[in-house]
Parts: C-alpha cells; structure tokens; sequence
C-alpha cells in the first residue's frame, strides 16, 4: 500500500460525530435495504485504496439518507440543544446534494419545519435556513479552499465519499484493512472495503464503506462499535447520478423578506490547516484515538468558578445531577457516554471528545 505513503496522514474525529453535526434535520425513512450479493471480478484492498484515490469525479447528484443509533443514555436530552439534538443523535434523516467539480456543491436539508442549504459557486458561499428566513454570504479569498469547502470552514463529512475520505487517512499504519462481500447500493453494484482500528482505545470496531464497481466512488459508509451486529452509524445513497447536475443549481437568490449578512471576507478566511484566533481547540493523539479538546469558558469564568460554582458547573453546562461525576489524577469533571463517542466535562472548563474509551480521555485531560 505505498500508494498512501505518499500521502500526508490528518488527524480526525470518529465520522460519526461529524456527520451529526452537518446533517442537522430530515424526514424519517426506512433503514437501508440489503439486496442479493452481486457477482464481481476479485480486487484487493490494495487495489481499491488506489482505486479511491485516483477516482476521477466530474459531477454527480443524489439523495442521502443517514441513521444514528449511539446508545445515548437518559440523560442525553437534559445536555441543551432540546428535541433537535436528541433527534440527530439517533433518528434517520435525508438529505440532497449537488455536485460540480471543486468549486460548486449544494447541500440540501429539508425536514418537516424548513429547508436548510449550504451552497457553493465559485467563490461565492451561501447559507439559507427557511424556517428563520436568514442567509449568510461569503465571498471566498482567491485560492480559498481547494477542497471545496469556505475557507475555515469545519472539515464536516456530508456524503459517503467525504466521511470514507477521513477514514482512510488513518489508514496506515493504525488499521488493518481488508475486502467484505460485495453489495448493491442504490441500485449500483459495489465492492466492499472493511477498515479495522488496531489500537484497542478505540470504541470502534470496524468501518465498512462500500465502493461502485465502475465509478469507485463511496455509495455507503457504516460504523459499527466494539460487539454490535448493527451500525452505530450509517450514510448511504438512495438515489446517485453522475452526471454534471445543471449550473442554476448552484445560483441562489435569497427569497423575499431574507435577513441576508455579509461576512468580511478577510476576518471570515482562514489559511489552510489553521484555525480562528478565538478558536480553542486542539486534538490529542492521532488517527482512530485522536481526542479534540475544547474549552468551553474564558479564564475569567474559570476564576469564578473556582470561587462559587459547584463542582461540574463551572465555565461549561450544567452537568450535576444530569452526568456521573468522575475524577482522577487530572482532576474532576462529568462523563457523557454512547457506544461510539465519549466526551469528558472537566469542571476547570474543557471539553474532550474522541471515539475513544474513558481512560484515554482521562489521559489526554492530564496535559
């Protein structure tokens, strides 16, 4: 696999807890389908990394349907956020996307309150949401992301091709990685790419992503957690077509009476690799068991909490009563567990998260 050699290993989070956070909303449809194995010519790991990698893709459209089963305990819709949140977290919802070479891309997001899109053009993004007739407008600095995305923008997976992408940048040599059966995905036959994590803090136990036998594009990705015969988390196309989707798909004009602002394209663009300013946050670890690490309040809260708040509230949400308290040699906090995700609220105001078990986290809060 010197292929990937070649290629800069990134750190990144579990897709799952990405994926949540892009598909935001959408009607509840039935879980996906399994068809009879479809009969494929034999091709090896090896050969479908390269195959993934070197996959040209000039255009397509589709529907996308994503399912989230976490094992969230009781507490989970006490954290904020309210039904909405809750519903990310382990409903199935849907969503459209458009795409035209790397500089045009649409997703859309409609549920049974509203529309939401995240369009590209150009240099030209936009973000509309109909159930508060609000859009936001970026003008991309020249050069801005080649990845297709603003600048500064989080790196979010919205297809089965971008959440395979950052599985397979982990790929060596933390994973083995192996040939499933093949599928049949929205009506595409597909070979079956099998990833498992070698380091045991890993809460998961092995991702499967399947790839088009003609076009070697991702149509579905899963995520399964240690001992589960069920995907924690799943993405796949219901509906693909690869051809180059019209360009007016791309055009937006902000309906009547939108509130519309206009970022200044300067403080909104961020240099590739880099974060804001006023952005906190900073990983730990590498791979399947990086940790991202946020903090939830400035040193001023922290003082006073320190002072007057009760331990697990200070500089973050309130956690007693909601989260089991925790502590060690780093300190104290409150632990919210699912079978995919950990995070750790430490009561001097961070967040950590990874697809990780407690013990790496705890670890990772000493530093």
């Amino acid at each position: 696999m010197s292929v990937l050699k070649s290629r800069p290993v990134l750190r990144w989070l579990v897709p799952v807890a990405a994926a949540v956070t892009v598909v935001g909303g959408g009607a509840a449809v039935g879980t996906f389908a399994a068809d009879a194995e479809p009969s494929l010519p034999p091709r090896s790991a090896a050969q479908l990394l390269v195959d993934l990698q070197t996959a040209r893709l000039d255009g397509l459209s589709g529907t996308v349907v994503q399912r989230s089963d976490l094992g969230l305990p009781p507490a989970a819709g006490l954290l904020g956020g309210g039904d909405d949140l809750t519903a990310l977290l382990t409903g199935t919802h849907t969503l459209r996307v458009w795409h035209s070479g790397p500089d045009k891309q649409r997703i859309a997001l409609v549920d049974t309150l509203g529309e939401r899109n995240l369009i590209r053009n150009g240099r030209d993004v936009w973000a509309w949401d109909s159930r508060t007739n609000t859009a936001t407008h970026r003008t991309l600095p020249a050069g801005g992301s080649a990845e297709g995305r603003p600048a500064g923008a989080p790196d979010l997976p919205a297809t089965p091709q971008e959440a395979a992408k950052l599985a397979l940048q982990a790929v060596e040599p933390s994973t083995e990685v192996s040939v499933g059966r093949s599928a049949t995905v929205a009506g595409r036959d597909a070979y079956e790419l099998v990833l498992r994590p070698r380091d045991e803090a890993s809460l998961i136990d092995q991702v499967r992503v399947a790839i088009d036998a003609k076009e070697y594009v991702p149509l579905r990705f899963e995520v399964f957690a240690d001992a589960a015969d069920r995907p924690a988390f799943e993405m796949a196309f219901t509906q693909i077509d690869y051809q180059r989707p019209d360009a007016d798909q791309f055009t937006f004009n902000p309906p009547p009476g939108t509130v519309t602002e206009n970022l200044d394209a300067e403080k909104a663009a961020v240099a590739p690799g880099e974060r804001p300013e006023h952005d906190k946050t900073r990983t730990v670890g590498e791979g399947w068991t990086t940790v991202v690490i946020t903090q939830t309040g400035t040193e001023k809260d922290k003082a006073a909490g320190d002072a007057e708040a009760k331990p697990g509230t200070t500089a973050g949400p309130n956690l007693d009563g909601v989260l089991p308290e925790v502590s060690g040699d780093w300190g104290k906090g409150r632990l919210f567990s699912t079978n995919l995700v950990n995070v750790l609220f430490t009561d001097d105001g961070r967040m950590l998260a990874g697809a990780v078990t407690p013990e790496r986290l705890f670890q990772a809060a000493k530093g």
